[in-house]
């Protein structure tokens, strides 16, 4: 029996509804400010195969590359009822160690029916650096590795004493449960009412989603498109890392070849496969007009070639830590760049193209931010100031959070005037975000657009990082006393 439009609509939302309570569950009861605060976490739901059917509106990168943490979680376990796995492994579908996901299976009865998946950026996974964001050079530099694991109690008592924040991590970890488990339980609740007609919905909105990608596709033109585009450096060696991506459509499927971009590095700006994926995805899903479900279905017409060791798909044990939050914006400055030349008046201008990674910590303590920037200029509309944009989808610490939680003082907090690109339309305007610190701590900037400018007609302008007005560079560690000033620039979108 077919299910109307009409139904199909309820089920879309209801199911989407289920990922969106689980954010709610885990932004209110976790205890971190990055994640209570800033909403750095994203949810999704799964079938008993491990293809996603719905997500919340949360962050791109996290969501693109979940699945891929599913399937290690299914390659790696046979699951039984009450089982709880947790990874954050980047060679094994995650991202970088601080997000960490967990993966729970729905059981109705000894069926297997679902996964409930969740994903959230801990403000300290253990490393060199508070923060554990640092300028690395291999992954074990960066924090603790959790591989796709049981969570027991055993587990937990080994995570957590690997971090500098042990009772706000186990408040995070505590947090994730509870929305997995809340999660599941709607979807029980669900089946239990609805039976067979989910099961069919779920079904038609994979297929409904894959039919939206599809016409999206058909819109570009025949041929091969090609853009380059390169982040500033590694943090290691002082030399441009290039980033080239080839467009081509093959009927009712795309080709998104990456054949051409630099080997991996010694920094961490490397991107493993699954955030190269992610970023290739929402590139396309940016083109379709429609509000469609995000799930399998809307995956599959895409075809993703990134070589093996190359920046976007090293190979272990290369640092990894900036490649999640800062190469996964080039890729999408590159796919959007080629796509620009296939569908010319479609496609704004490049935002601000980094995510101005800002941590610090010290006795006890360790906070992680991203700053927002200026979003490009689009056909016919000026570009937004001050907002995230495209693979991040957070919020900003509120000032009074962070001065309450940490011994710092916000002392500027404004729009970086004329940083957008004055085009016919203009891009939007960066954030310039200064911190004094209180007491000594060790910090940690992951930036990038600060040699290079966001591209457009004319450029949005680089951004910019100082120690007590000296310039930093764009990728730094170092160690701040009291009364020191971290100032933090971001650049504006570009102009059309």
């Amino acid at each position: 029996m077919s299910i109307t439009s009409y139904r199909l609509e309820v089920f879309k939302n209801l199911l989407a509804g289920v990922a969106e309570e689980m954010g709610v569950v885990l932004g209110r009861s976790a205890c971190s400010v990055n994640i209570k605060e800033r909403r750095d976490y994203s949810c999704a739901v799964f079938d008993a195969r491990g293809r996603m059917i719905a997500q919340a509106a949360h962050i791109p990168v996290h969501l693109g590359s979940m699945p891929l943490s599913v399937e290690a979680a299914l390659r790696r376990f046979t699951f039984k009822p009450g089982d709880l796995v947790i990874l954050n492994d980047p060679f094994q579908g995650g991202t970088h160690l601080p997000d960490v996901t967990f993966v729970r299976p729905v059981f109705a009865g000894k069926r297997l029916e679902f996964f409930t998946a969740s994903r959230a950026h801990y403000s300290d996974i253990g490393g060199m650096a508070p923060g554990s964001m640092p300028v690395s050079t291999d992954l074990y530099q960066e924090g603790f590795i959790l591989p796709p694991v049981r969570l027991t109690p055993e587990v937990r008592a080994l995570l957590l004493a690997n971090v500098r924040n042990p009772r706000e991590v186990e408040g995070d970890v505590a947090a994730q449960e509870g929305c997995c488990d809340t999660g599941a339980r709607r979807l029980l609740d669900l089946l239990s009412r609805y039976g067979a007609e989910l099961r069919r919905a779920i079904g038609s909105l994979q297929e409904y989603a894959r039919r939206r990608m599809i016409a999206a596709i058909r819109r570009i033109p025949k041929g091969r498109f090609t853009f380059e585009d390169a982040l500033d450096d590694d943090g290691i060696v002082d030399r441009p890392v290039r980033i080239r991506a080839a467009v081509e459509r093959r009927g009712d499927r795309v080709r998104v070849d990456f054949t051409g971009s630099d080997p991996q590095v010694a920094g961490n700006v490397n991107s493993v496969y699954a955030v190269t994926l992610s970023s290739v995805l929402y590139c396309f899903r940016c083109l379709v007009p429609d509000d469609i479900p995000l799930n399998a279905g809307a995956a599959e017409p895409i075809e993703v070639v990134a070589p093996e060791g190359s920046v976007v798909n090293a190979r272990r044990p290369a640092a990894v830590t900036a490649g999640n939050v800062e190469t996964s914006q080039r890729i999408v400055d590159v796919v959007f760049g080629a796509l620009r030349k296939a569908l010319p008046g479609v496609i704004p201008a490049a935002s601000q193209g980094t995510m101005n990674n800002f941590s610090f910590g010290g006795a006890g303590f360790a906070y992680y931010e991203t700053i927002a920037g200026g979003m490009g200029a689009r056909p016919g509309i000026d570009g937004v100031s001050g907002v995230h944009t495209h693979m991040t989808n957070t919020l900003n610490t509120p000032i009074e959070a962070l001065e309450h939680a940490y011994p710092v003082r916000v002392t500027e907090y404004r729009l970086r005037r004329n940083s957008g690109g004055r085009g016919r339309y203009r891009g939007g305007d960066g954030i310039i975000r200064e911190v004094e610190f209180l007491e000594p701590a060790q910090v940690s900037i992951v930036s990038d657009r600060r040699k290079t400018a966001p591209y457009g007609r004319p450029p949005g302008k680089p951004g910019r990082n100082t120690l007590n007005g000296r310039a930093l560079p764009g990728k730094s560690n170092f160690r701040v006393r009291a009364g020191d000033r971290v100032r933090i620039e971001t650049p504006g979108g570009g102009g059309v």
